[in-house]
């Protein structure tokens, strides 16, 4: 619709295959840009986000992304440990497949994030980068190894993303229309029997991998801005552009309907109007309460499954 123009070169994606998706944090959008290159290759509704817990409380998308039980931490690992081990044992216990997207920088490229990485290199003794920021490996290497033990992985997904033209920062220069003429997504498929077993292993390889994807990506920007420099060539898509367009044109058509008619509801009758702010109301409170949709289906599992396991164990 917006004339963006997406390659995808590396390796193939597997479709249904339980990833953990590995990324550099260009912009604010590079996870909703991703979706045009699952949406070919994969299979859309098995992704899972790390965001930022401040999303969470954004009216409609904040709650969507609560129901599709997307992984919202507060870049404080103390804070953010045992919230991470909860989700994903729940998600391996309910053989959940999934690609979970983790930026393992923790946030976007902007001045001032390079030169606090910068920073942290200098006292560190580790090379400056340009193109990315040093990664934070805690997170990575407690998901992939939570991953591992509960059967719930297949590979890593390391995917660096650049964009040769325009670059929209933020969200703001999407709703004034300056979307990117062009997205490269480079993907790199690291089954899980070549990881490293160990945590500090781990560590290292997921710096190794950003090292790479710094030296990519000055080749590209300082060359003729296409990854083919890599002697991969663009992925055949594992769908066809006629199914893709199917599902397109039917998502266009069903918001381009559903929107004006709700709208015409709630003006046209109290009912309705009575029903969308007692939703609202009930959103926003359980978030307050309880802390999200998410935090919801989590403690009803437990109730429910981990409750008459532990009955059973106190009647034996």
């Amino acid at each position: 619709m917006f004339g963006v123009k997406v390659l995808i070169t590396g390796d193939a994606f597997i479709p249904g295959e339980r990833s953990v998706i590995i990324m550099n944090h260009r912009t604010r959008m590079d996870w909703m840009f991703l979706w045009n290159c699952l949406l070919r290759y994969s299979y859309l509704r098995l992704e899972k986000i790390c965001l930022k817990a401040s999303l969470k409380s954004v009216p409609g998308f904040g709650w969507a992304m609560q129901a599709a039980a997307y992984i919202f931490i507060h870049r404080k690992w103390k804070d953010d440990k045992s919230h991470f081990e909860d989700m994903i044992n729940y998600f391996c216990d309910i053989r959940e497949p999934l690609q979970l997207l983790i930026f393992p920088e923790g946030t976007d490229l902007t001045e001032n994030s390079k030169a606090r990485s910068n920073d942290f290199a200098e006292k560190n003794g580790l090379q400056k980068y340009e193109y990315v920021l040093h990664p934070r490996t805690t997170g990575f290497t407690f998901v992939v190894d939570c991953l591992r033990e509960g059967k719930n992985l297949d590979a890593v997904h390391d995917i660096t993303v650049a964009y040769p033209h325009n670059i929209p920062q933020t969200e703001r220069h999407l709703l004034r229309g300056d979307f990117p003429k062009e997205i490269h997504f480079h993907v790199h498929r690291y089954p899980i029997d070549t990881l490293p077993t160990s945590k500090e292993d781990l560590q290292l390889w997921c710096h190794k991998r950003w090292e790479e994807k710094e030296q990519r990506l000055r080749s590209f920007y300082q060359g003729e801005k296409n990854f083919y420099f890599t002697g991969q060539t663009v992925i055949p898509p594992c769908k066809s552009e006629l199914r893709v367009m199917v599902v397109k044109l039917l998502s266009i058509l069903y918001w381009t309907l559903f929107s004006p008619a709700m709208c015409l509801l709630i003006y046209s009758y109290s009912l309705v109007r009575w029903y969308f702010i007692i939703t609202i109301v009930i959103l926003v409170l359980q978030e307050r309460i309880f802390g999200g949709l998410e935090i919801i289906e989590l403690a009803c599992y437990r109730f429910l499954h981990k409750q008459p396991h532990l009955n059973t164990k106190k009647n034996e």
